[in-house]
């Protein structure tokens, strides 16, 4: 969902009952529009892959392998056909890496970051990895797994599953930053570590992978208010 997204949706976002409609929405907008920012390039360290659930039917008397060899494309994240990185993953783990680090607050005791990376960033938009699902192929984009049958870690009962990898990918995405606590330099240090140690996709760091690594290219902070 981008800014534009939000901008139509909350067209006519009634305000408190006191105040026209439109006062509504450009307080809704004001709130997102006068946040600080930050402009981040992220470029790939390892390659990435996807397993997000779909329910494709299965066809009559289809096998278990022949269903995964037609659906692996369907694990893929995308908008518009478009192939992507959604920006939700991307600020959940830049949050799950500021709860890593727990990083205390100067003057505030034993006060940490997490919570304010939790409530207070935002991202709006997606990375696009420059492929149309359609133009996945087996030979480059399709990684074959075992994995747990119950899809439980330890599982003795493994099956051949197969998803969707792309080598390599960089992109640039604007995350907006509405609270003041969070500085240039935390976050860089947090989005930094959300590369290296918490990664994006299927086994990575985090989930004791190697998958979805990435690196802090560029950051740009702007603070326009």
């Amino acid at each position: 969902m981008t800014l534009e997204w939000y901008k139509k949706k909350f067209k006519s976002l009634p305000g408190d009952g006191s105040q026209a409609p439109e006062l509504g929405r450009d307080f809704y907008l004001k709130q997102i529009l006068d946040m600080k920012t930050a402009i981040v390039t992220l470029k790939s360290l390892t390659p990435i892959t996807f397993g997000k659930y779909h329910q494709t039917e299965k066809l009559n008397k289809e096998s278990a392998e022949d269903y995964e060899l037609r659906t692996w494309r369907n694990k893929c994240h995308t908008e518009n056909d478009n192939c992507i990185i959604p920006g939700i993953m991307i600020a959940n783990c830049i949050r799950e890496s500021a709860k890593y680090l727990n990083i205390q607050i100067k003057g505030k005791g034993k006060s940490t970051y997490t919570k304010h990376f939790d409530s207070g960033i935002s991202l709006f938009d997606n990375i696009n990895l420059n492929y149309k699902k359609e133009q996945l192929t087996e030979e480059e984009n399709m990684i074959a797994v075992h994995v747990p049958s119950d899809g439980m870690r330890g599982g003795t009962k493994r099956v051949m599953r197969y998803f969707p990898k792309f080598n390599s990918w960089q992109g640039t995405i604007k995350v907006y930053i509405g609270d003041d606590i969070i500085t240039p330099d935390i976050f860089e240090s947090v989005v930094i570590n959300a590369g290296s140690l918490i990664g994006l996709g299927t086994w990575r760091p985090r989930n004791r992978g190697n998958n979805g690594r990435f690196e802090l290219v560029d950051m740009n902070w702007e603070d326009q208010r």
